[in-house]
């Protein structure tokens, strides 16, 4: 019996969207909770080497890096009738849990890295597909005026869902094996995907490929069909200084931030003495703090103070926090003094990542969303990667307050591009870009 086309429609409601891109955003955060701090915590417990946990850390981030050949598909290519990005949405979500099924199933992981880090990279591909997909609709659908608070919800739901993957994962991890812990996490993850098939785009939509339903005219308006349109609507987009800008924010402070929060469990497991459980949890009830503070107060600063302003304030907060821990070494080893310093640094980062993701969509031009987004956000990957690599070569031959202090500079770095980018001008140049390719294929279309 086909289901009535009667369900809630993003493109109408407020709520609903930010109750879809918390849930993805959610999913996206169990996923990366595991793979990017979880599982490198556990295996600094075990022993494993800054290099070997640096590798683990790179074959994570090195799929995200290729999210810009996945998003033209999607602008390209998709089933119109259930949706411009939600059929990709749908695979993204499925995919996921299926990379996740598959990982559980490494033998003995620990002394079989290469195959641990190649299913590794699976999940990561799989995730890197579910966020291209999701950015690409929130960019189509969330309006101009709600992408802050869309951010802080979107950003803050992700850090919940990393603070519980991380929780009870490595309960899982500890307390039973890895198999265990990765299955349960695929399940909590698959059954995100009943959100984004009971929601639809817009009101005359199929739920799915066999119910009622037909393409909408804002797909259809928005949906390009040719290689050549896309590739030149891109290359227009990035000659543009402001978004080179944007793509330069995004690596240093990606990269930065991946550097610095790989090097983290490793700081707490041989300096502090932590285990790799009590590690994550400090890490979950952190995320958990940042995530609520961020789906509450993050968008909503942002929004009334405005976006350069409020990074500006954040990166320059964190960077006098990873100052502190520089100068006060004989506090490493006091546990109350680092649980509150992570606790700090990531309700602080999880305001600044908030605030450059909406700086990132808000320079995006909507006829191109999936791949003008989702390449900012492989910048962002690729930036990752290069802090991923970093790690083994400057920790094992720099001090720790050297290594601190390189993450410091890498931050001192994205504040000044901060400085230089002008958000104003790149909507109003999008906004011309985009007036002009509609009115090149309503003259095309007229010959």
């Amino acid at each position: 019996m086909p289901l009535k086309n009667d369900l809630p429609v993003l493109s109408v409601s407020a709520f609903w969207r930010y109750l879809n891109f918390t849930a993805l955003y959610f999913a996206e955060g169990l996923n990366m909770g595991m793979l990017f701090v979880g599982i490198p915590a556990w295996m600094a417990m075990q022993g494993k080497t800054p290099t070997e946990i640096g590798g683990f850390a790179v074959a994570c981030a090195l799929p995200w890096t290729f999210k810009f050949l996945v998003a033209p598909l999607m602008d390209r290519y998709t089933y119109l009738p259930m949706g411009r990005k939600r059929p990709w949405v749908l695979l993204g979500q499925l995919g996921l849990t299926a990379g996740l099924v598959v990982m559980a199933y490494v033998p003995d992981p620990l002394n079989n890295l290469p195959l641990f880090m190649v299913a590794a990279f699976l999940v990561s591909l799989l995730g890197a597909i579910q966020d291209a997909a999701t950015d690409g609709m929130a960019v189509d659908i969330i309006p101009a005026h709600e992408q802050a608070r869309a951010n802080g919800f979107m950003g803050g739901a992700r850090m919940i869902g990393s603070s519980l993957a991380l929780a009870g994962g490595s309960w899982l991890l500890n307390e039973y094996s890895f198999s265990t812990a990765m299955l349960t996490l695929a399940g909590a993850v698959g059954s995100v995907t009943v959100v984004p098939i009971f929601l639809r785009e817009h009101t005359v939509e199929k739920i799915l490929p066999w119910t009622a339903g037909t393409t909408s005219p804002e797909a259809r308006k928005l949906q390009s069909t040719s290689w050549t349109t896309i590739l030149k609507s891109l290359y227009r987009v990035f000659r543009l200084r402001n978004s080179l800008l944007v793509s330069l924010l995004m690596f240093v402070s990606m990269g930065a931030y991946n550097f610095f929060e790989t090097l983290l469990p490793l700081f707490a497991v041989r300096i502090s003495g932590w285990t790799n459980l009590f590690y994550s949890q400090a890490f979950a009830t952190a995320d958990l703090i940042g995530g609520v503070g961020g789906m509450i107060l993050g968008g909503y600063l942002i929004e009334k103070f405005g976006k350069k302003r409020m990074i500006s304030i954040y990166f320059i907060l964190i960077m006098g926090l990873v100052a502190g821990l520089i100068f006060l070494p004989p506090y490493w080893g006091n546990t109350p003094f680092l649980y509150g310093f992570i606790i700090v640094y990531r309700w602080l980062n999880a305001f600044a990542k908030i605030g450059v993701y909406a700086v990132a969509m808000q320079c995006c031009s909507k006829l191109i969303s999936a791949s003008q987004f989702t390449f900012y956000m492989t910048i962002g990957a690729m930036g990752s990667l290069a802090g991923a690599t970093l790690i083994g070569p400057i920790k094992e031959n720099f001090s720790w307050e050297i290594t601190f202090l390189c993450f410091v500079g890498m931050l001192a770095i994205a504040a000044l591009v901060l400085h230089f980018l002008n958000i104003d001008r790149q909507m109003e140049q999008m906004a011309e870009l985009d007036k002009e390719k509609a009115e090149s294929e309503v003259l095309s279309y007229a010959a």
